[in-house]
């Protein structure tokens, strides 16, 4: 197998911005995307991080992605905000929603908001690390409008997205309680990660192009294409075609249907439920359970082949805080993939590598 590159954050982030900004966006844009790639390879979501940047490039030079879009709102009663999208970079409408959000959150002690018809919205984390930071509870179901990629419970072939789901607690006197996760049993990014390394997955993933088991991540990746199954069984099941319908369906995003997309763009839908526990009246009722119930799960003896027992988020935090000071490892087959996107809008990869390794 091949070395991976290491490279720094701030530096890898120069790089990917510089490709970003090639390709159409203004620099605010383009540093405000390549920030949130670099900190899902930080926090070890390297299926979110700077690997998506060639599907960007693609999806902006055939239109499925439109840099420097607004979030556009078409609806706001104070409590219920319903935004569109534009086919924007999904991290900056998302966190152009999330502020919305989080202000009317205040205002009237919670939001329902509906976000539609928006590009990769990239780790739904980092959303939900919006509204805790502020000291509010949210809940996010999304849906992904691409080639579908996940068998259904039962089914053998594809039928629709990976559709996150996230939920983010604040945690008076530690950091929040972040969980995020596809409802696949395995996120399509990481897949992509694999086949990149040449490495094999674990059974019980995917399925072949003629619906039987596989741990070849190929196809997921490269034609013929199989299918991820739903994490749970029939329970993650569920939860995809919940955040289905209330991510693409509820808020008017538009549903996986098998029908021809004329782009190679994601699009998302996110139903966002933010709750101010201080105008619920309970925070402090909160912040006395969640202290008891998480001391009771840490006192649980540790199992065989554990350290400790560890709640949602503090384990990216970990990763986040390693390659902080060691570096974010880069395959060299994305590392190659992103430099022959940078040379489709102008930019040398030469240019590309050297900035990645600048100090």
């Amino acid at each position: 197998m091949r070395d991976d590159h290491i490279f720094q954050a701030a530096a890898l982030e120069r790089a990917i911005g510089a490709v970003i900004a090639a390709a159409g966006s203004h620099h605010a844009e383009a540093s405000h995307v390549a920030r949130s790639l670099v900190e899902s390879n930080l926090r070890g979501h390297d299926s979110h991080g700077i690997g998506m940047t060639p599907r960007y490039v693609d999806a902006t030079l055939d239109g499925g992605l439109l840099p420097n879009a607004q979030a556009r709102v078409t609806l706001d009663t104070g409590s219920l905000l319903a935004l569109d999208g534009a086919r924007g970079y999904g991290q900056v409408i998302g966190d152009q929603a999330m502020e919305q959000a989080t202000v009317r959150c205040r205002t009237h002690g919670s939001c329902v908001m509906a976000l539609a018809n928006t590009h990769h919205l990239g780790r739904i984390g980092q959303f939900g690390e919006v509204a805790a930071s502020r000291g509010l509870v949210s809940l996010h179901f999304v849906n992904v409008l691409s080639a579908p990629r996940v068998a259904p419970w039962g089914g053998a072939d594809a039928r629709y997205g990976t559709n996150p789901c996230c939920v983010a607690i604040p945690i008076p006197g530690e950091l929040p309680l972040i969980l995020d996760f596809a409802t696949s049993a395995v996120a399509q990014g990481k897949l992509r990660v694999a086949y990149n390394k040449g490495e094999q997955v674990a059974p019980g993933l995917l399925i072949d192009d003629r619906g039987a088991p596989t741990t070849d991540p190929r196809y997921a990746v490269v034609p013929p294409h199989g299918a991820m199954m739903p994490f749970g069984e029939h329970k993650g099941y569920g939860l995809a075609v919940v955040c289905e319908l209330l991510g693409g369906a509820l808020t008017g995003s538009g549903t996986e249907d098998g029908a021809h997309r004329a782009h190679s763009g994601v699009i998302n839908g996110m139903l966002t439920i933010v709750i101010d526990p201080a105008r619920l009246g309970t925070s402090e009722a909160l912040a006395r359970y969640t202290e008891r119930f998480l001391g009771w799960l840490r006192g649980s003896p540790v199992a065989e082949g554990f350290d400790r027992v560890r709640i949602a988020g503090e384990p990216e935090r970990e990763m986040r805080a390693r390659r902080s000071v060691d570096g974010i490892p880069v395959d060299v087959t994305t590392w190659t993939a992103i430099g022959k996107a940078a040379e489709k809008v102008g930019l040398a990869r030469d240019r590309v590598d050297a900035l990645a390794r600048a100090k």
